[in-house]
């Protein structure tokens, strides 16, 4: 069983070396964005991050596809994304969204008990809104200013804002951090990175085969949604998603 913790670190430290041995030179003809001074490295910690997804984790999710049927996929995904909304209400208690917060608990409630444990939502046919709010949206609402863009190994796109708000989610997360059995911890936790990874599996094919170049498409995509969860939607319509999401989420 891998020791995901271990890898973490281990990713950290490979990152750290990309750096030192030399970072990713900016392509000609591509505009430098104020909002990314450090862009030498945070292209060679993204290009790191692209080949670990490349050689590990989209082949482990291709069997995963392959073993396991749609409907089995499914019920995976709906299981965390209700406990992801345990978190999601107290992170809109402590934005000051006290109805958002009870809307959430109420998915909570309604999928458990009548989604056979959270493996269906019956929540959101409803008429319950699927929220989704970590540390560093609260952060921001609390007036933090997001401060450079930085890509995490691993964990891809972040702001040092978000770089503390991933820190904290990870600190307060149940199953990462405080079930008792290590087997079964890194088991989940496993299984949450290839469920998170298998959500826009087909998503980064599409993106590889597009003329753009990817990092500075996946840096205003992160940067725009992140502003736009931040101001509560207050635009017409959501932006385009980035390819990467946090995997503990």
């Amino acid at each position: 069983m891998i020791v995901w913790a271990g890898r973490l670190k281990r990713l950290v430290l490979l990152s750290v070396t990309c750096f030192f041995v030399g970072c990713a030179s900016i392509p000609a003809g591509v505009e430098p964005s104020p909002r990314d001074p450090w862009e030498s490295f945070n292209r060679s910690v993204f290009e790191f991050n692209e080949g670990l997804d490349t050689y590990l984790l989209k082949p482990v999710v291709a069997a995963y596809r392959f073993i396991l049927p749609e409907i089995v996929r499914e019920g995976i995904y709906n299981f965390f994304s209700n406990y992801s909304d345990i978190y999601t209400a107290l992170q809109n208690l402590l934005q000051g969204k006290p109805d958002y917060a009870f809307n959430d608990l109420m998915r909570v409630a309604v999928n458990t008990i009548f989604g056979l444990g959270g493996l269906m939502d019956v929540a959101t046919p409803g008429g319950l809104e699927k929220h989704k709010e970590d540390w560093g949206q609260t952060f921001g609402v609390w007036g933090i200013p997001s401060g450079p863009y930085v890509v995490l190994p691993f964990f891809g796109p972040s702001t040092v804002r978000d770089t503390f708000g991933t820190a904290a989610d990870l600190e307060t997360d149940y199953l990462f951090k405080y079930i008792p059995d290590v087997g079964l911890r890194n088991s989940i936790t496993g299984l949450r990175v290839v469920n998170a990874r298998n959500t826009y599996y087909e998503a980064g094919d599409l993106l590889d085969g597009a003329a753009i170049d990817k990092y500075s498409f996946l840096r205003d995509a992160y940067l725009q949604r992140r502003e736009y969860q931040i101001n509560e939607g207050r635009n017409d319509e959501e932006p385009l998603m980035p390819v990467y999401e946090n995997p503990y989420e």
